[in-house]
C-alpha cells in the first residue's frame, strides 16, 4: 500500500477523529509563553500548560501535525543533515493525545491498529520497546495486543523513560520499531548493533504517570496522561517503500527543484538533501516571525540559510538561488499549512536579502579556506583559521566542518571554542533555558473577567500568595496576590499592559500595581493596606483613566496595523507591540524604511478611520470559523478554540482578547511619533493617541513658534530661512578653512629654521601647540615641497592627547619608513599608528611624555641613516 505524504497526514487525523480526537492545529515553531525552549521540537509542546494542570481545555483527546525544529539548543541536528538517512532540522510529527482520558491500554491499542489496519503494515515486521519496569506495558502488548514476547524489548535507560525536564511531568515510554529487512546492517534495540539502519523507530508512546519533584521523588499523578509521536517523514519512508526519507514524495520534488534551480541533473548529490531540507525550516521559521540575526533563534537561522547556500554554490549555482525554492515547498506543503502562501512574498525576500549579504563575503572566505588547505600540514585545521573565516568573513563553523569533512579533515573545535568564547556567549543566551516544573504555583480556580464592560465589581478572595507560598492573609504593607473567582482587571496579554487600581475589603485595602495570568486565575499584584484574608469580599475598581488610554491605544494599534497592509502591501504582519497608557508600540515586517511620505499616508488613514467613527462590534467564534472569515491572527498569540473577533467597519477585523473603545472616534487622535528598524526585515512604529497625542502636537507647536522667533520669521518662511543660514555658515567654514591653512602655510616657514642635519639629510622635528590635527597632513606636504629632500616629524598635544605625523620625501623612504617612525613616537605616548612609507599619522593618550618621545627621534634617525 503506497500513500503520498499527504496521504498519510489526512489518514492519520481522519483515523483519531473518528475516535473522539479534536484535531489541533500546528503551533508556532516559536514556543508562546515558554521560555524553557528556544524552539518548538515536539508535538506535546503546546499542550504542556494542559499536562502541567495550568491551563484547562473544552477537550481530553487531541490530534496534531506539529511542526519542529531541531537546530540550536538542546537537540540539534544540523550537521548532521544531508548524511544521514533520517536526521532534519524540520520535521513533522504526528501525535495523539489524551488529558486524564485515557492510558496505556487505549493508547496502545490505537497505534497498533492505525499501522497495522489502516497503513496495512504486516505485524511481522513491527516489534516493540517497554521500560524494563513497565510490567503493565509489557502485558497488554503480549496479552492483549498478541505481539509475541521475544518482540517485546526491556530497555533500562532513559530511552524509554520520557520526562519533560529535570522536574515535573514524566513517565516510561514504549515504542514502535519498523524492521527494514536483513539486507540492511543494524540490530534491534538494546543490542551492540542499534545504532544500525535496521530497526527504525516509528512511534513514541509515552505514559504520563509521575511527577518528578526537585529532590528526585517520583509522586503519581492525579490524572495520568498520553503523549505519543510519528515522525511524518519516517511513516512515509516506509509506506513508499523507500530507506531514507530524502527519497520520500515531498523530498524528491523538492530535490528536483532544487537541482533544476541550481543547475545540476546528480539527484543522489547529498548537498540537495541539504538544501531540500533547509528550505523547510527556513521558510517555516520565518512564516513565524524568525529573522536572521546574530544571536538567538535568529541566529540559528542565519547559520541553516547560509550552510543551504554554500552547499548551492558547492553544486555550481550561480546566481542568488535559495529563495527560488519556496515556491517548489508551497506547492508541496501549502494545502497543509496555508500560512506558507500567505507569508510566501515575506519569506521569499527574506532568503533572497540574507543570500545576497551572504554571497558578498562567502567567495573570499572559501578561496582562503581553500587555500589554508593546500598549505595544511596534517589532518585538522586550526581553531584560529576557523575562527577568522568566522569573525572577519561571516563563515560559520558549521560551513567549515562541511568543507573539512569533504576533504577528510578535522578541525580545532577546542582552538575555535576559546576564541569565540564572548561570540559564543552572545549566540547562545536564548538556549540557555530550564525550569523546575514544580517551583511554580499552581492556581486551580479560574477567574471570570468582567471588564469588557465592568470597571467595578464585587467578588470573593479566593487565593492568597505572598512570596511563592500561598497564605491565609496579608497584613499592612505586605507585598503579595491577590487571586478572585471575578474580576473588571485585566491581565497582561497580547501586548497589552496588566489594569491597575484597588481591591477593598472589610479591613483593608489592597493597591493593585500590576495584573498578570496564572493558568486560568488573574493575579493581581501589589501592597496591602491593613489586612487582607482569604475568603474576603473584595470591591474591585480599575484605573478607570488608565484604562480609557489603554482602550484607546489598543483599538489604535487595529487601526495602525490595517493601515500599514493597505499602503505597504499585504506582506506587513505583527511582528510585536505593547500596548500601555502612554503610548502603542507595533513592529512588523517590513524590508526598508517607511518614507516620510508614506508614514503621512498612514498617520490619515488611521485618522480617517477614527473620524468615521465606526462602532466595534465583538463576536466569540471557533478559531477555524475566525480565520475563515477573514480575521487576523496575531504573531506570538496562543488561541483557544473559542476566540475573540474585533471589527471595526469594514476597515479592521482581529483576533483580540484585550480591551477596545465603543467607537473609533472616541480614539481622539493618532500620531505616529517615530519610525525605525529593530531587526532585519522589522520594523517598529512608536505612535500616541487621545490626549496624549494633543499634547505632542501642542509641544512641536510650541517649539516651532520658539524657533520662528529666534530666526525672525514665520512658518511658512521657517524653511527657506533655514536653508539661508545653512548657506551662510558652508561660506564662513570655508572662509575660516582658507584662513587656518595660509597660517598654518606660514607658521610651515616659520618652522624651516628649526631644521637640522642627520648625516647630511634635512631632519625637522618639532612639538607644535594651536594647530588642528586636520590641518598637519597638508602643512607636511608643504614643508616637504620646500625642504625638497629631507624629513618633516610633527607632535601636537591638545586636550590630553596627541596627534603625530612624520613625513618623508620619496628619495629617503628606502632607508626610513614613515611608518615605522611614527610608530616608534607613538609607543612613547601611548598610541599607535600607521599609513603610506612617506606619510603616516598616529595619536596618543600621554602628551606629558611628547617632549621626550620627540628627542628620541634623533638617536632614531642616526641609526636608521
Amino acid at each position: 500500500m503506497t500513500l503520498s505524504t499527504a496521504d498519510i497526514r489526512r489518514t492519520f487525523f481522519e483515523y483519531f477523529g473518528r475516535h473522539g480526537h479534536q484535531a489541533v492545529s500546528s503551533s508556532s515553531l516559536v514556543p508562546a509563553d515558554d521560555p524553557t525552549l528556544l524552539f518548538t521540537n515536539a508535538g506535546m509542546n503546546q499542550f504542556k500548560d494542559v499536562f502541567l494542570g495550568t491551563e484547562k481545555r473544552s477537550y481530553t483527546r487531541a490530534v496534531s501535525a506539529q511542526r519542529c525544529v531541531r537546530a540550536g539548543g538542546k537537540h540539534n541536528d544540523l550537521e548532521n543533515v544531508g548524511y544521514t538517512a533520517r536526521h532534519h532540522t524540520f520535521f513533522e510529527m504526528m501525535g495523539n493525545f489524551s488529558f486524564g482520558d485515557y492510558f496505556k491500554k487505549e493508547a496502545i491499542e490505537f497505534a497498533w491498529t492505525f499501522l497495522t489496519e489502516e497503513l496495512k503494515l504486516p505485524k511481522e515486521k513491527l516489534l516493540v520497546t517497554v521500560y524494563s519496569e513497565d510490567d503493565e506495558a509489557f502485558d497488554i502488548w503480549e496479552h492483549h495486543i498478541g505481539v509475541p514476547k521475544e518482540k517485546i524489548i526491556r530497555i533500562s535507560t532513559s530511552d524509554n523513560f520520557w520526562s519533560m525536564g529535570d522536574t515535573g511531568p514524566c513517565g516510561p515510554c514504549s515504542e514502535i520499531f519498523y524492521d527494514h529487512g536483513e539486507h540492511i546492517w543494524g540490530g534491534p534495540p538494546g543490542t551492540p548493533e542499534e545504532d544500525g539502519d535496521r530497526f527504525i523507530e516509528i512511534w513514541n508512546l509515552v505514559f504520563m504517570q509521575y511527577n518528578r519533584q526537585a529532590d528526585g521523588t517520583m509522586e503519581p499523578l492525579p490524572k495520568p496522561s498520553i503523549d505519543t509521536g510519528m515522525g511524518l517523514e519516517r511513516i512515509s519512508a516506509i509506506m513508499q517503500d523507500v530507506h531514507s526519507n530524502y527519497e520520500i514524495d515531498l523530498f524528491a520534488n523538492l530535490i528536483s527543484a532544487a537541482a533544476s534551480i541550481v543547475g545540476t541533473s546528480d539527484l543522489s548529490d547529498k548537498s540537495l538533501r541539504v538544501i531540500a531540507d533547509h528550505i523547510r525550516s527556513c521558510a517555516f521559521l520565518v512564516c513565524d516571525g524568525v529573522m536572521p540575526s546574530n544571536e538567538g533563534r535568529g541566529y540559528v537561522l542565519r547559520r541553516i540559510i547560509r550552510r543551504a547556500v554554500r552547499h548551492g554554490y558547492k553544486l555550481g549555482a550561480s546566481d542568488i538561488f535559495f529563495y527560488k525554492l519556496v515556491d517548489a515547498l508551497t506547492k508541496e506543503m501549502g494545502e497543509a499549512y496555508p500560512e506558507l502562501a500567505d507569508q510566501k512574498p515575506v519569506i521569499e525576500k527574506v532568503l533572497r536579502v540574507e543570500e545576497e549579504q551572504f554571497s558578498k563575503t562567502l567567495s573570499r572566505g572559501m578561496n582562503i579556506l581553500n587555500d589554508a588547505l593546500r598549505e595544511l600540514e596534517g589532518d585538522t585545521i586550526p581553531g584560529e583559521l576557523v575562527f577568522k573565516l568566522y569573525d572577519t568573513y561571516g563563515f560559520p563553523v558549521d560551513l567549515t566542518n562541511d568543507v573539512a569533512r569533504e576533504h577528510d579533515y578535522n578541525i580545532d573545535e577546542a582552538g575555535f571554542e576559546a576564541a569565540m568564547q564572548a561570540q559564543r556567549k552572545r549566540a547562545q543566551e536564548a538556549s540557555n533555558f530550564g525550569a523546575d516544573y514544580n517551583s511554580t504555583l499552581r492556581v486551580e480556580q479560574q477567574t471570570a473577567f468582567t471588564g469588557y464592560s465592568e470597571a467595578t465589581g464585587e467578588s470573593n478572595v479566593v487565593e492568597l500568595i505572598s512570596g511563592n507560598s500561598f497564605c491565609e492573609q496579608l497584613t499592612d504593607g505586605q507585598e503579595g496576590v491577590v487571586v478572585l473567582d471575578e474580576t473588571p482587571f485585566y491581565a497582561e496579554a497580547g501586548g497589552q499592559v496588566g489594569d491597575t487600581g484597588t481591591l477593598k475589603v472589610a479591613n483593608g485595602e489592597f493597591v493593585v500595581s500590576d495584573t498578570q495570568k496564572m493558568g486560568n486565575a488573574f493575579a493581581h499584584r501589589g501592597v496591602v493596606k491593613g489586612t487582607i484574608k482569604k475568603g474576603d469580599k473584595a470591591s474591585a475598581k480599575i484605573d478607570d483613566t488608565k484604562r480609557t488610554a489603554i482602550r484607546k491605544n489598543h483599538s489604535a494599534t487595529h487601526l495602525l496595523h490595517s493601515a500599514l497592509r493597505e499602503v505597504l502591501g499585504d506582506h506587513v504582519t505583527q511582528k510585536g507591540s505593547l500596548v500601555n497608557a502612554e503610548r502603542l508600540r507595533f513592529d512588523f515586517s517590513h524590508f526598508e524604511g517607511v518614507s516620510a511620505a508614506q508614514l503621512a499616508t498612514i498617520e490619515a488613514r488611521v485618522n480617517e478611520e477614527i473620524q468615521a467613527n465606526h462602532a466595534l462590534k465583538t463576536q466569540l467564534m471557533d478559531l477555524d470559523e475566525a480565520k475563515a472569515s477573514g480575521a487576523m491572527a496575531l504573531f506570538g498569540e496562543k488561541y483557544d478554540e473559542k476566540v475573540r473577533v474585533v471589527t471595526m467597519g469594514p476597515f479592521s477585523t482581529e483576533l483580540c482578547g484585550g480591551t477596545h473603545v465603543n467607537q473609533t472616534g472616541d480614539i481622539g487622535l493618532f500620531k505616529i511619533v517615530s519610525e525605525a528598524g529593530i531587526a532585519s526585515g522589522v520594523r517598529r512604529i512608536d505612535a500616541i493617541t487621545g490626549m496624549g497625542a494633543l499634547a505632542f502636537v501642542q509641544q512641536q507647536q510650541a517649539v516651532l513658534q520658539e524657533s520662528c522667533a529666534l530666526l525672525k520669521t514665520d512658518s511658512s518662511n521657517l524653511v527657506e530661512k533655514i536653508s539661508q543660514l545653512q548657506g551662510q555658515q558652508k561660506d564662513l567654514e570655508k572662509s575660516v578653512t582658507s584662513l587656518k591653512q595660509k597660517m598654518a602655510s606660514q607658521h610651515g616657514a616659520d618652522l624651516l629654521s628649526q631644521t637640522k642635519d642627520i648625516k647630511g639629510h634635512k631632519v625637522l622635528i618639532a612639538e607644535l601647540d594651536g594647530v588642528e590635527a586636520k590641518s598637519l597632513r597638508g602643512m607636511v606636504d608643504d614643508l616637504k615641497n620646500r625642504m625638497g629632500e629631507g624629513i618633516v616629524v610633527l607632535g601636537v598635544p591638545a586636550d590630553g592627547k596627541v596627534s603625530l605625523i612624520v613625513g618623508v620625501t620619496k628619495g629617503l623612504t628606502g632607508q626610513v619608513k614613515a611608518g615605522e617612525l611614527v610608530n616608534h613616537i607613538a609607543a612613547q605616548v601611548g598610541g599607535k599608528g600607521g599609513g603610506r612609507p612617506d606619510m603616516a599619522q598616529a595619536g596618543g593618550s600621554q602628551p606629558e611624555n611628547l617632549a621626550a618621545a620627540l628627542q628620541s627621534v634623533n638617536v632614531w634617525l642616526e641609526d636608521k641613516l
